[in-house]
C-alpha cells in the first residue's frame, strides 16, 4: 500500500515530558484520517512533526517517503493550520489571502473566495479582532484552498456553530473528491465527523492505541448495559475499557466485537449490547485514570 504519512519508532520529548512514545504510524495516500484522543494525548505534537515544524527526538518521520524537516520540496506539498494559528496584528483578510499562495503552489483562489463568502468572513475587520469561529473559518480557507497533497487540520472548527460545521464537512468531502489528497483531521467532535473518516488513529498518553480503517474501528469494542450483577457476569474474562455504575445499574465498554456468542450471552443475562461508536471507543481508551479507580471485575490479565 502507498502511504502518504509514516512514523517509524518516533519519540518526542520536551525536557521531562514524553509527548510521543515509540510511535509507529502509516496513513494511506488519499485517506481522510480522524486523529482522536484526549487533550495532551500527543496529537498536535504528531502533526507538527509531519508538517516539518519540528523533528523527533528519536525515530523517523516520512511524508511520501521523504523527511519533511527542512525539506522545501516536501513542505510545499503540506498544509498545516493549527487551532491557535497566529497572524500579524495589522493583517486583514486580504493580506492573509494575498500571502497564502506563496506557501501553497496549488492554491485555488476560486475555492478560497467561495469559502470566504459561505463562512461570512468580514473583510473590513482586522483578523486579530475576529471571533473564535471566524478564526476557524480563516483556518478552513487556508487548509482547503491550499489543496495540498497532505492537509493537516487541527481542531479546525472551534467556535463554529452547527450549520457552519456541517458546511465545512460538505465542502471537505466535495473538494477532496475534486482534488484528491490525504487529510489528517484532529477533532473532539467525533460523532459529527466520523462519517468523513476512511481511517482512524486513536492516541492516548503519547502512544497509538488504535490504528485501522473506520469500519474496523467500530468493531473493536462493545457497550454493555444492565443490572450490575448481570453486566459483571457478561464481562467476566473480557477486557474492560471503561465502567460506570449508578443505582444498581452498570454500563461497561469491553474490548471485542458484537458477535453471535456475545449476543447469545447477552440474551441469557438480559443485558443490552451494541457496537461502540468511534466516540465511545475514544472515551473508553481515554478513561484509564477513571478505570484504575473502579472495580476490576472482568478485566483480563
Amino acid at each position: 500500500m502507498n502511504h502518504a504519512i509514516e512514523l517509524r519508532s518516533v519519540t518526542r520529548t520536551f525536557r521531562d515530558t514524553r509527548a510521543l512514545d515509540d510511535v509507529g504510524l502509516s496513513i494511506p495516500t488519499g485517506a481522510i484520517c480522524g486523529l482522536l484522543g484526549r487533550n495532551g494525548a500527543g496529537k498536535t505534537t504528531m502533526m507538527s512533526l509531519v508538517a516539518g515544524h519540528d523533528r523527533p527526538s528519536r525515530g523517523e518521520v516520512l511524508v511520501h517517503g521523504e523527511e519533511p524537516f527542512e525539506n522545501a520540496s516536501v513542505l510545499s506539498g503540506i498544509s498545516f493550520v493549527r487551532d491557535n494559528q497566529r497572524y500579524p496584528d495589522d493583517y486583514y483578510l486580504q493580506h492573509v489571502l494575498r500571502i497564502a499562495p506563496s506557501f501553497a503552489p496549488r492554491w485555488d483562489a476560486d475555492l478560497a473566495a467561495e469559502l470566504v463568502a459561505r463562512f461570512r468572513l468580514p473583510e473590513g475587520t482586522p483578523v486579530k479582532k475576529y471571533s473564535r469561529g471566524q478564526l476557524s473559518g480563516v483556518a478552513i480557507v487556508l487548509g482547503l484552498a491550499s489543496r495540498a497533497p497532505v492537509t493537516l487540520l487541527d481542531e479546525p472548527y472551534l467556535g463554529l456553530d452547527a450549520s457552519a460545521r456541517t458546511l465545512f464537512h460538505e465542502i471537505l468531502v466535495r473538494d477532496v473528491g475534486e482534488a484528491p489528497r490525504t487529510v489528517l483531521l484532529s477533532t473532539h467532535l467525533i460523532d459529527e465527523s466520523e462519517s468523513l473518516f476512511s481511517h482512524v488513529v486513536l492516541m492516548d498518553r503519547g502512544r497509538i492505541v488504535v490504528q485501522t480503517d473506520a469500519d474496523e474501528a467500530r468493531q473493536l469494542a462493545t457497550c454493555v448495559t444492565g443490572l450490575a450483577d448481570a453486566v459483571e457476569a457478561f464481562c467476566r474474562g473480557r477486557e474492560v475499557l471503561r465502567a460506570h455504575a449508578v443505582a444498581g445499574l452498570r454500563a461497561v465498554t469491553v474490548a471485542g466485537p458484537v458477535d453471535d456468542d456475545a449476543r447469545s450471552l447477552a440474551a441469557d443475562l438480559n443485558v443490552r449490547i451494541k457496537g461502540a461508536s468511534l466516540q465511545e471507543l475514544a472515551i473508553a481508551h481515554g478513561s484509564g485514570d477513571a478505570l484504575e479507580n473502579s472495580p476490576k471485575e472482568g478485566v483480563s490479565a
